[in-house]
This record gives C-alpha cells, structure tokens and sequence, in this order.
C-alpha cells in the first residue's frame, strides 16, 4: 500500500483539481442504463426502537457547497420543515468553499475573509444561512458526525458516533477530499498544509503569520491562488511543479507566460519540471526543506500542498462508482442505480450532455446547480436533463494594496486550436476552435460584466467563426465582437 502511494505521489499532476472533465465513451442518443449492485450493509438492531434522527423523509449526507444549495431548493418549494436532516463531518453550516484559498488567506490588516460572512448562498447573491437560518427553516443538522456506512435494505446510515439515522430519499453530497503527500515522505509534518475546509485554512493563516519561506506543491488551482495570497503577506514564495508551466489543463504556454511573469513581479519563485522526493523536518519537529528528486534542497518553513483531489465515494461505493472519472455514477436527473439516493457536487459522476461524455466537474458553479437540479427534480415532476455548461474561474490579488487584481473566466471546452487576442495589459482573450471553424472554448482576463456575459453564450452556441479575422483583430474588444457577430450565422440548432 504505501509503495503504491509512493508511486502514485512520484508521477502527481499540479493541474486544478477543479479542472475534471475526466471522459468515458460516447453516450449515443443519450440513454444509458444504470447497473445495480448489492449493497454493503451494517447490523441495525431492531430493539433499538426510533432512529437519531427526527427529520427523516429527505436526508443529505455531507455539508460542503452543494449541501447548502440543495437546503435552499428544499425551502424554496417549502418542503424543508421538519423533513430535511443534513450530516457533516464540519462544525459549521454548509459555505462557498472557493473563499478559502483566496480571501481568507489574506493577512488581518487586509479585510480577511471569515465566517459567517461566506456561508451559502451569498455567492450566488442568495440569502446568508447560518446555523440560525438552518434552524428557523425547519432543517435538522447534525455537526461532526460524518456518515461511516448505510444500508440500502432498511435506508439507514450509521455515523461516526454511532448513530443510526433513517431516511426516506438519500443525498450524497461528500465532495472531495485533499490529495496527501505519503506520510513516510514528510506528507504529515508540523507545517504541511492542505487546503479543504475552515480548519485547514485556520491553520494555514496560523502558519503564514510566523513564516518567513512558503513552498507550495502544485501549479494548479490551489498553488497559483495560495501563492497570490502569500503574496499579500510579503513572505518568500516558491512554487513547484512537475509540468512545464502552471495551469496545464488549461491555460497554453502562451498564457501560462503571462500569468507567470505577473507572479514573478510579485516576487514569486517557479521551479517547473520538478517532484518532490520527500519533506524534512528541523531540530523543532517542523518542516524545514524540501529534497527534490535530483537532489536538490529549497528551504522553507511552511508547505502547502496542492496537487489534486479525489472524490469522497465512502461509504458508497457499492452504489455504484464511475471507474474512470471516479465518484458516484448518475443519470441526468442525479439519480443513482439505487431508487431514492442521488448524488450532487464534486462526488457526481454525471453525463455532460453538450459534450457526449460522461464527467465529473470539481467547481462550486457545477455544486450549486447540481444540487437545485436535483432537488427540483425529486420534489417536482421534472425529467429535463441537466445540460451543464462548463465554467471556471479565478479570481487572485484581490488584497488591499495590491498592484494589479485578476479575475478571468473560462466556458466550455479547451480542445482545438487557439488563437490568442491581447497583450495581457489589462486584457486578454484565447478562442479554441475546432477543425469545422466552430468556437469551442473562450478565456477572458480583465474583462467587463458584458463581455464576460457574451463568454457563455459563445461557448454554449459553438458558432463557426473566421480564424482568420480573429488573428487578425487588433484588440480583445475587436475579438470578441468578431466572434459576437458569428452568433447569428453559425449557432448549433
């Protein structure tokens, strides 16, 4: 087990976690048949008499993102009263995760994100739900206590405490969890960190507030928005990454250029094209360096590892997992092959139909609308598919002092050519096009709340454009409206 970890450690992808859109084979016209798989099962003694849980009729196992937004569905159509009970392994209510490795990270004299100011829905502009607002609507939480097993037979769970919960339609809503360093190779020393709920992220500001040499692991998502934020507490930052440049899955070299120039300005190291053979400790019992596998030793005192995640399938596997996206395998409406259990978030591994492939999508804007769809559709006589749009994000610099504040956005798919419009001062834009002229894929850095509108529409249209007027354009705005103008002639039906 633990040379298997090793090996799978020695070969990580930095790319962003939240950047899954892992495929299985086509899907045809869409039908699919869901197998059925025995269920594993615990003892649930019938003289026990009652169950933990008075709220029983709908039940939501986890209380990340996905969990929160699925509340809301439940009120909206006034069936959370006294019949809705979330299980989290957290101690508080369901929050918009993404907080976490952007303003929270910021140092305290820069307006620091906290709780309660980020629970769900403020992200979506929603209303703000603390435990008092879980309270008021009727929704019973049980804090602390994640599920450890079920049985589909008698629809029960059995929690890490002990209790035995009932339900009537089941939820699983587990998220992912951090991906780890092997503990034999430092993964667990004073000083390391992984980034994945408040706790983690307390720890991490507890670290950054005595640190002097931060090394973060991975040039994905949580690497590059991890390093901004050091930035903001003008601490000497390196990152390392075995790819050629950060945000692989996403970014060309091309952008991944002018991201890392920007970084660089802010004074942050890069050492590409590098693993990490193992973490040592100093006379204190905490992290100290890091050896990398050709030998070579970079100090620091704090660590951050950001090289993935995987899907929480536990104690649900025998629902039935998708083997080569992982997490739990549903239809279009989030049904699992058990009737009555659904699965939302980062765990689904659902079909995304706009792109005929199965996958699974690790980003808040897939949790929050996965969890309304699949809410609508077990308390209404919905049957529209879900058609998700793929959408991504970032959003770093954002602390008070700083030189220059990013924010760029990503819909649809990443495959194609690429033409790239702009000098990065401010703006820039990447158009992926396919071998039939169609826009598959648009990025946009710096851009106003109508040109990010336009992103959307384009990707989702995929309208055949000119490649060569696109080349040819002059400015981002130019750009774009060349491909806004294609909109009417080469749309999908």
């Amino acid at each position: 087990m633990a040379s298997a970890a090793a090996q799978c450690f020695s070969s990580y992808s930095s790319s962003p976690a939240t950047w899954v859109l892992r495929q299985r084979g086509g899907l045809g016209s869409g039908a699919r048949v869901l197998q059925f798989s025995p269920l594993r099962s615990f003892s649930v003694s019938a003289a026990a008499g009652g169950f933990d849980n008075q709220n029983r009729e709908y039940v939501i196992v986890g209380g990340g993102n996905a969990a929160g937004y699925a509340a809301r569905t439940f009120v909206e159509h006034g069936m959370a009263d006294g019949r809705l009970c979330i299980v989290s392994k957290e101690p508080v209510p369901p929050y918009e995760r993404p907080a976490l490795t952007k303003g929270y990270l910021f140092p305290p004299d820069k307006k620091p994100a906290r709780l309660p100011g980020f629970h769900t829905c403020v992200g979506s502009g929603g209303q703000r739900q603390t435990a008092e607002w879980y309270k008021e609507n009727g929704i019973e939480v049980l804090y602390e206590d994640p599920v450890v097993a079920f049985d589909g037979k008698t629809q029960t769970l059995k929690t890490s405490s002990g209790k035995i919960l009932k339900y009537g339609s089941l939820i699983i809503s587990t998220g992912c969890e951090a991906s780890r360093l092997p503990e034999k190779i430092g993964g667990k020393l004073p000083g390391v960190h992984y980034i994945r709920d408040v706790a983690d992220a307390d720890s991490l500001v507890s670290s950054l507030g005595r640190a002097k040499k931060i090394l973060v692991i991975g040039g994905g998502y949580i690497g590059m928005e991890v390093a901004a934020a050091a930035c903001g507490w003008n601490l000497d930052t390196t990152i390392v990454f075995p790819e050629e440049h950060i945000m692989p899955r996403l970014f060309t070299p091309s952008l991944a250029t002018k991201y890392e120039e920007l970084y660089q300005q802010n004074g942050v190291k890069f050492i590409k094209g590098a693993l990490i053979d193992k973490l040592e400790a100093g006379s204190d019992g905490r992290v100290s360096s890091a050896v990398l596998k050709d030998g070579s030793v970079l100090e620091a005192d704090t660590v951050i590892v950001g090289i993935g995640a995987k899907p929480v399938v536990e104690p649900f596997e025998a629902v039935g997992v998708n083997p080569k996206v992982g997490g739990i395998e549903v239809d279009s409406l989030f049904r699992t092959s058990v009737p009555g259990i659904f699965a939302i978030g980062d765990v689904a591994a659902f079909p995304l139909k706009m792109y005929n492939r199965i996958a699974r999508v690790e980003h808040v804007d897939h949790a929050r609308k996965s969890a309304h769809h699949c809410v609508e559709t077990l308390l209404t006589s919905q049957t529209k598919a879900y058609d998700y749009l793929p959408y991504f994000y970032s959003r770093v610099f954002e602390y008070e002092g700083s030189s220059r504040k990013i924010w760029w956005q990503f819909y649809g798919d990443n495959v194609g050519e690429t033409v790239e419009v702009g000098n990065f001062d401010p703006k820039i834009a990447t158009f992926w096009i396919d071998t039939d002229s169609r826009l598959k894929g648009v990025f946009l850095e710096s851009g106003t709340s109508e040109e990010f509108a336009l992103l959307p529409q384009l990707a989702r249209s995929q309208p055949i454009v000119d490649k060569s007027k696109l080349q040819a354009a002059t400015s981002v705005e130019d750009a774009l409206e060349i491909a806004r103008s294609s909109l009417q002639s080469g749309a999908l039906v």
